[in-house]
C-alpha cells in the first residue's frame, strides 16, 4: 500500500528535495510551502499533492490539518520549514527578527505536530507505525558568533523534537531528527543575508563540496524507508570540509604528508 508523507518547507531547498526523494521511492507526498505558485511548480515536476500553507498562521495548519483527515492516511510528516534571519551580534540584534525565527522555527513545528498528531495517531493503530522527521540544524548544537537567534531558534526546536519522542514513549510513532550543517541551497543564506546575493555566495566560496537539498533529502528517504521497529533519532550530517560550526575549510581538500 501506498504511504502518504507531508513535507513542509516544500518549495524550494530542503524540502522541495525531499518531495522528488519520497516520490522517487513510491511514497505519494503532500507539498506544503507558503508560496503557490511555487507549489504548482512541485506538483507539475513531480505530481504530489500541492497545499498552500503558512505554519506560522494557526488557520491555515488547521485547514491543512481538515484536508488531509478528508483525503487519505498521514504515514509521515517531515518538518523542513523554518529559517535564519540576520547575522548579527546579541548586541545588535532585530527583535522582530529573533520573534520571526522563534514563530518559524519553535511555534510553527509545535502547530503543525499538534494538529497532525491525531491522523498519525489514526495511522499508526491500522498500520503498525507512522513517522516524524524534522531538519533542525546543527546550529541547535553549537553557538557561533553571529548565530544566536539562529542558534537559539533551532535549540528550541530540537529540545521540542526530543521532548516529543519522551512524550510518545510507548506509541508506534517514530521521531527522527536530522540536522544538517553547511548545506547550499538557491535561498537559506540569500534569505537571512536580506537579499545580498554577493555575501550569499561568499558564504559557499571555495567550499570543497558543501551539502546539497539533494544530500539531506537521500538521508531523510533513508531514515523513513527503515524498517519501522528502527528510529534514528538524531542525525548530524555535514560536508567534509565542515569539521564544525565554525571551522569550514575553503579550498582542496589535500591529504598531508
Amino acid at each position: 500500500m501506498t504511504r502518504r508523507a507531508v513535507v513542509t518547507g516544500a518549495s524550494t531547498g530542503i524540502g522541495a528535495a525531499t518531495v522528488r526523494a519520497l516520490r522517487a521511492t513510491g511514497w505519494d507526498v503532500v507539498a506544503v510551502a507558503r508560496r503557490a505558485k511555487r507549489l504548482a511548480e512541485i506538483e507539475a515536476s513531480t505530481g504530489a499533492a500541492a497545499f498552500a500553507a503558512d505554519l506560522t498562521r494557526q488557520e491555515d495548519v488547521d485547514a491543512l490539518a481538515g484536508w488531509l483527515g478528508e483525503t487519505g492516511p498521514v504515514n509521515a510528516v517531515v518538518q523542513v520549514a523554518g529559517g535564519a534571519r540576520g547575522t548579527d551580534r546579541v548586541e545588535d540584534g532585530r527583535p522582530e527578527d529573533w520573534q520571526w525565527m522563534f514563530d518559524a522555527n519553535v511555534l510553527g513545528t509545535q502547530r503543525l505536530i499538534a494538529a497532525l498528531l491525531p491522523l498519525l495517531r489514526r495511522t499508526a493503530a491500522v498500520d503498525g507505525h507512522a513517522d516524524t522527521v524534522f531538519v533542525t540544524s546543527t546550529a541547535a548544537q553549537d553557538a557561533y558568533p553571529g548565530g544566536a537567534g539562529y542558534n537559539a531558534a533551532k535549540a528550541g526546536e530540537s529540545m521540542l523534537v526530543h521532548a516529543l519522542r519522551l512524550e510518545l514513549n510507548g506509541e508506534p510513532i517514530r521521531v527522527v531528527e536530522v540536522a544538517p550543517g553547511l548545506v547550499q541551497t538557491e535561498e537559506f543564506s540569500l534569505n537571512r543575508l536580506r537579499g545580498d546575493q554577493d555575501a550569499a555566495d561568499r558564504v559557499y566560496a571555495d567550499v570543497p563540496a558543501p551539502l546539497t537539498g539533494d544530500d539531506v533529502a537521500d538521508v531523510i528517504a533513508y531514515a523513513l524507508n527503515a524498517p519501522g521497529h528502527v528510529n534514528l533519532d538524531l542525525i548530524t550530517m555535514r560536508p567534509v570540509a565542515q569539521s564544525a560550526n565554525h571551522l569550514l575549510a575553503r579550498g582542496p581538500l589535500e591529504v598531508r604528508e
